[in-house]
């Protein structure tokens, strides 16, 4: 053992035995440390890589998500893919931070007694999921999920949806003024086939416009969570997102 190892051994052996001292350095390294991690968070404007693509949700998928949270959905279902050969291999591409930047709550969930949601949107046809939602065993057989046939024949009651948005927009989600003033519309005008949709998929693009639960007589909660599910995943390219993604983390290290 060198001389100068020995010195550094009895140090450590000084400061180990005095309660005082070692508080004291303690303290110090975590308040280095602690404004080393936190301190260049106060000159970045968002610690989210913007991704092309996602937007904030529709009022009629707004009014979809809200269903999904009254019912519960968050709780058997996922909305993460971590980056996983497993997960990915079966859910599809991992998840974007960015993604779920608009979501107030997330619904990243903790559980999977159903399989995760974070990219179910289009993969099965609207058809489907009304079976699906009606009798979950009618198509799934192995299923737990409840029965939510109700949804079929509930109105949809979304309430003010210009409320909504605002409140939305004063946390930080990007609505514009028209879309705000526009939401009551834009809800039913999304669920409408013979309704004229352009202005509504320009200010929100890859908007699926049509009649969600088979029956265009009625606005239903059906109509609702159906857009709200087939729109999830379906508003980034996600290989190119990831890659652009990747590239803003290497330019950060």
């Amino acid at each position: 053992m060198t001389e100068t190892t020995s010195k550094t051994i009895e140090r450590h052996k000084k400061l180990e035995r005095n309660v005082a001292l070692l508080g004291v350095f303690a303290f110090l390294a975590v308040t280095v440390g602690g404004i080393v991690e936190i301190a260049p968070l106060f000159w970045i404007d968002n610690t989210i890589e913007k991704v092309k693509g996602v937007r904030p949700y529709s009022p009629l998928e707004q009014a979809g998500r809200d269903i999904y949270v009254r019912e519960g959905c968050y709780v058997c279902h996922s909305q993460m893919i971590r980056p996983f050969r497993d997960e990915v291999e079966r859910y599809g591409h991992y998840s974007l931070a960015a993604e779920s930047m608009y979501d107030h709550p997330f619904q990243w969930g903790s559980k999977r007694t159903g399989p995760d949601l974070a990219r179910v949107g289009n993969r099965y046809s609207d058809e489907w999921h009304v079976q699906h939602l009606k009798d979950p065993r009618a198509v799934v057989p192995e299923s737990v999920m409840p029965m939510y046939a109700f949804l079929a024949d509930k109105e949809l009651n979304a309430g003010d949806m210009k409320a909504s948005l605002t409140a939305l927009y004063r946390v930080g989600v990007p609505y514009t003024k028209e879309d705000i003033d526009k939401a009551n519309d834009d809800l039913k005008a999304q669920a409408d086939p013979n309704a004229d949709a352009a202005d509504l998929q320009k200010r929100y693009p890859k908007a699926q416009v049509r009649d969600f639960d088979g029956n265009p007589a009625r606005l239903t909660e059906m109509d609702a969570l159906i857009a709200y599910l087939q729109v999830l995943g379906t508003m980034v390219d996600v290989n190119s997102a990831a890659a652009q993604e990747d590239l803003a983390t290497e330019k950060g290290r």
